[in-house]
């Protein structure tokens, strides 16, 4: 009875010696974007990734629209009906299975990792950090800091995370991350939490800024997919640069979480959008 008990587990592990039974097997990038242009796909897998803006109020204009994405993660920001849209996606990359949603997570989790991240400034010409602090914060309404947790071996069904970011143009600006499992990844789906203002002047009110970030891992690394819209009075878009404002935010936050899942920190700054990439 022991032989035959050990044949049948020898002839199951010859079977199935690469595909542990703890969920599906990853997808590939194509599996997820399979009609994707060349020329974007390949700003996908470089070192900056590939991002666009508009001012065009309409889904279709996105690269999520065709693909095997959750619609919802789209959609979530286009039911705020943002005046001004930035699309950005990365590959990480990585051996298949090198880096999981848990590397993920706990990147995410490290706020105060974002502190001093650079981005090249286009009207001073010279590389400034985005934010100059930050700090994890108890609640939006209690602006007490909360150090950030050790990492963790298993990653929880939800979270909200609060935090106070000292922004070189906007000065002391508050958020709320939701991370969520979400498909076959993580969404980390972030807002402010308070207006945003420039000189006493609210340029986004609360809750007027959105960015949806979809994480997942690949065969060929991690997918980072964002998404970040922003509705903002005619007032200040006429005096305000807001296409260059959420880009550059976003692309350092992408930038943040990619060191941050390879625990590498990359000598390239985050990079704003190119102005020659609008739809």
């Amino acid at each position: 009875m022991r032989s035959l008990f050990l044949f049948f587990s020898l002839l199951y592990l010859a079977i199935f010696p690469l595909y542990p039974q703890t969920g599906p097997a990853p997808r590939s990038f194509n599996d997820i974007f399979p009609d994707i242009a060349s020329s974007a796909r390949e700003k996908i897998f470089s070192e900056y990734g590939y991002s666009k803006s508009s001012e065009k109020n309409s889904v279709q204009n996105v690269l999520a629209a065709k693909s095997t994405l959750d619609p919802r993660i789209v959609n979530s920001v286009f039911t705020k009906q943002p005046g001004f849209l930035v699309e950005a996606v990365l590959v990480v990359p990585g051996r298949a299975g090198e880096y999981s949603l848990l590397d993920v997570y706990n990147a995410l989790s490290k706020v105060r990792g974002l502190k001093g991240r650079l981005y090249h400034s286009f009207t001073r010409d010279q590389n400034i950090p985005l934010f100059e602090d930050v700090t994890r914060i108890e609640s939006s309404k209690r602006n007490v800091p909360v150090a950030d947790p050790a990492p963790v071996s298993v990653i929880p069904s939800s979270e909200v995370i609060h935090m106070r970011l000292k922004d070189v143009n906007f000065g002391n600006s508050f958020y709320r991350g939701d991370m969520k499992l979400e498909q076959r990844g993580l969404l980390y789906s972030l807002t402010n939490s308070k207006n945003l203002s420039y000189l006493f002047i609210p340029v986004i009110k609360e809750e007027k800024f959105l960015a949806q970030l979809y994480f997942e891992p690949v065969l060929e690394g991690v997918l980072i997919y964002a998404l970040a819209g922003a509705d903002v009075s005619d007032f200040v878009s006429s005096r305000i640069d807001m296409t260059s404002a959420i880009s550059k935010r976003l692309a350092v936050i992408i930038s943040w979480v990619a060191d941050g899942i390879t625990g590498k920190q990359r000598q390239a700054l985050a990079r704003p959008l190119d102005r020659a990439a609008a739809f």
